[in-house]
């Protein structure tokens, strides 16, 4: 009979359906552009390498073992896998077992001599031993339980996604990173280059000097710029020693514990097919954990109205009691008791249907704000895009602007050494062609973050069915990092 009773007895409340989100057909800023070698991210896979480098992929993998905010949102995602297992163990009774024993006396003490008899002093002590075995169970008629497991299964999948999510931008923030130091270091070899020029530049306006061709204010002039290089070829230092103390703690190390040798990072831009529009709602961790807090917050609601039916609990024991130890479980001695409990309210002054309405409330913002994080994923893709679209055919037009600038700077120093031109004329040739070589750099380095920006934009190579599963984003980072804490 109690059986039927489960299996009939309904979860009130409204089931759960994904609300529509704005999904357009195609991505406006990818019409008609052709990346020349647009590379796939395969699910599950280390994104990063596409930009093949040995040191970027070294230092990627050592955020899911190191990096704290990531440690962080692991713990919060087993924290929420254990509420999941606190809900589902509501389903089963609440097993228990007591033992006691006491001794007692005095001059007040009494016993019973037999039923419906009076009560006698008691002179010597009495012993009273005791053993029971309880059992409590919450019916679950209204579904209050299982909303709650629902509300709670959803929210640690809401979690794993949040997992994913952090470890995406830990991995984008390390990749940005990274590309910025390498640039900065280019940075770097080009001040180093001017520096010398700029040397040879004042060694040809003293020379000229020296034999009356120029006056004193050009040799002045050649020292000022050479100085104002030398200044920027110093302060290149300090962008990349804090770009380098933002790797080591991203990777979970003091500043002071990492040191990157100089190197050299590809010139070839990356950039992954975007794919349709729809496929993104899969691809995206923030999204699926919007979708599954929405989910939580629907079952909220069956939670808030089950509270309108009485609560069935039954509850039972059986044991034994006697006034001695030896043979206390014997069949004489057996006490047991069964029954049933039902409690309602009949009166709150309005608490259940505010509750109500306050579930609904959540569960609406919920979905406004699943609906506004889908519109951001693809306002965030978009600009990618865009970026890289409008970038590809600036650094185009750049690199011929540099080519002419460095052209320009070797005609003007000839006509120097000639006298048939000022020094004034080297200068700005010289001072735009270093800004036009740093505007170029400036351009290749804003692909190459762009690029992974999009990557990052797409989701990594994620996707919201694995969450709940062995490869999922919880369990392997969850496994991983309790290796690391094993050595």
């Amino acid at each position: 009979m109690l059986l039927t009773v489960l299996i009939v007895g309904c979860a009130v409340g409204p089931n759960y359906h994904r609300p529509s989100a704005p999904v357009p057909q195609k991505f406006k800023e990818a019409e008609g552009w052709k990346p020349a070698e647009p590379r796939e991210v395969a699910s599950g896979s280390a994104w990063w390498s596409v930009f093949d480098d040995a040191t970027l992929d070294d230092l990627e993998k050592q955020i899911d073992i190191s990096n704290q905010t990531l440690k962080a949102s692991e713990a919060a995602w087993r924290e929420s896998m254990a509420l999941v297992s606190e809900a589902r163990a509501g389903f089963f009774p609440a097993i228990g077992v007591t033992a006691a024993a006491t001794r007692s006396g005095g001059p007040g003490s009494s016993a019973n001599v037999g039923a419906g008899a009076a009560t006698v002093p008691q002179s010597h002590p009495r012993n009273q031993f005791a053993l029971d075995g309880t059992a409590a169970w919450d019916i679950d008629i209204w579904g209050k339980i299982r909303r709650t497991l629902e509300s709670n299964i959803a929210n640690a999948r809401a979690s794993e996604a949040d997992l994913a999510a952090a470890r995406l931008t830990a991995q984008a923030a390390l990749a940005s990173d990274y590309i910025e130091l390498r640039i900065a270091e280019e940075q770097q070899h080009l001040l180093d280059e001017t520096v010398d020029a700029y040397k040879r530049s004042l060694e040809i306006a003293n020379n000229q000097y020296k034999v009356g061709v120029v006056a004193k204010a050009d040799v002045i002039t050649a020292e000022t710029q050479l100085y104002g290089a030398e200044s920027q070829q110093i302060a290149i230092g300090v962008t990349r020693a804090t770009l380098e103390h933002a790797i080591a703690v991203l990777i979970g190390k003091a500043p002071a514990d990492l040191t990157l040798p100089s190197g050299t990072f590809g010139t070839t831009v990356p950039i992954v097919p975007a794919g349709l529009p729809s496929t993104l709602l899969e691809r995206r961790p923030d999204i699926a954990a919007a979708e599954r807090r929405m989910a939580a917050a629907n079952a909220q609601i069956g939670i808030a109205i089950a509270a309108y039916f009485p609560d069935l609990t039954l509850s039972g024991s059986f044991g034994y009691a006697s006034s001695l130890a030896a043979g206390l479980v014997k069949a004489p001695n057996n006490v047991w008791s069964f029954g049933g409990n039902a409690a309602d309210t009949l009166l709150d002054f309005g608490l259940r249907p505010a509750q109500v309405r306050q579930t609904r409330a959540a569960y609406d913002a919920a979905v406004a704000n699943y609906r506004q994080t889908v519109l951001t994923a693809f306002q965030q893709v978009e600009d990618q895009l865009a970026t890289l679209r409008i970038l590809e055919q600036q650094v185009q037009v750049e690199e011929q602007t540099v080519k002419s600038a460095n052209l320009a700077v070797q005609l003007t120093l000839n006509q120097y050494k000639a006298g048939t031109v000022a020094y004034t004329s080297v200068i700005t040739a010289q001072t735009i062609a270093l800004a036009d070589a740093q505007t170029l750099l400036n351009i290749r380095q804003s692909r190459l973050v762009a690029s992974v920006a999009l990557i990052e934009a797409l989701g990594g190579g994620w996707s919201a069915s694995s969450l709940g599963t062995a490869s999922g984003t919880g369990a392997t980072l969850g496994s991983g990092q309790a290796a690391a804490r094993g050595h």
